[in-house]
């Protein structure tokens, strides 16, 4: 049986050669998955707000919060709005609390927390928040105030039916899903109360 001499310069070429294949394999194999998004991102409005300046809901906006858990609740009776596990509001400011006060009674009838920690022009950051993978399976419900929805959901990925969000509309549900690596829109009613839209 006759035997190939390998001289030791072809078999450090040899040995590099097998080394930055390995590593080729390695690095494919070990690249970082791509945060996931949450399964659905609900974007809602806050209820209607007082004319006089000050911060606080109206009775009707305080009427459509009350009604909030008939929608989203476990026992409602919309398959095409899915109950939230996770609830976020913009932080207080001293123009508006309220999207606060508008997820208050649905977060006491779910008993979760408010994240009100992103001011309104931080719709950037809670984007970023919401894409890191935190959340990736979940169905979060975000709370803004209307002149930041379309930018907020254009940060998520999503393209806005429609822009700027018009000024006496309290009554839409915007429903981002997110299915093989593409967020898609839905402009949903709410349909709670009298004069809500279809």
């Amino acid at each position: 049986m006759a035997f190939v001499r390998i001289s030791s310069r072809h078999q450090t070429v040899l040995l590099l050669l097998l080394l930055l294949i390995s590593l080729a394999i390695h690095a494919q194999v070990a690249k970082p998955a791509k945060p996931q998004p949450p399964a659905t991102i609900l974007i809602i409005r806050h209820a209607e707000k007082l004319t006089d300046g000050r911060i606080d809901l109206s009775p009707t906006g305080f009427e459509r919060a009350r009604l909030l858990p008939t929608l989203f609740s476990p026992a409602a009776a919309r398959p095409d709005l899915p109950t939230p596990q996770v609830l976020f509001a913009t932080h207080l400011s001293p123009h508006s609390n309220r999207p606060v006060q508008t997820v208050t009674p649905l977060a006491a009838a779910l008993h979760l927390p408010i994240d009100d920690s992103f001011m309104n022009d931080d719709y950037p950051a809670l984007a970023a928040a919401l894409l890191s993978g935190k959340y990736a399976g979940k169905v979060v419900l975000v709370v803004w105030h209307h002149g930041r929805i379309p930018q907020l959901a254009s940060a998520l990925g999503a393209t806005p039916p429609y822009t700027p969000w018009p000024d006496a509309q309290y009554d839409r549900i915007w429903r981002i899903d997110y299915a093989h690596g593409k967020a898609t829109l839905q402009d949903l009613p709410y349909a709670v109360m009298p004069g809500d839209s279809k």
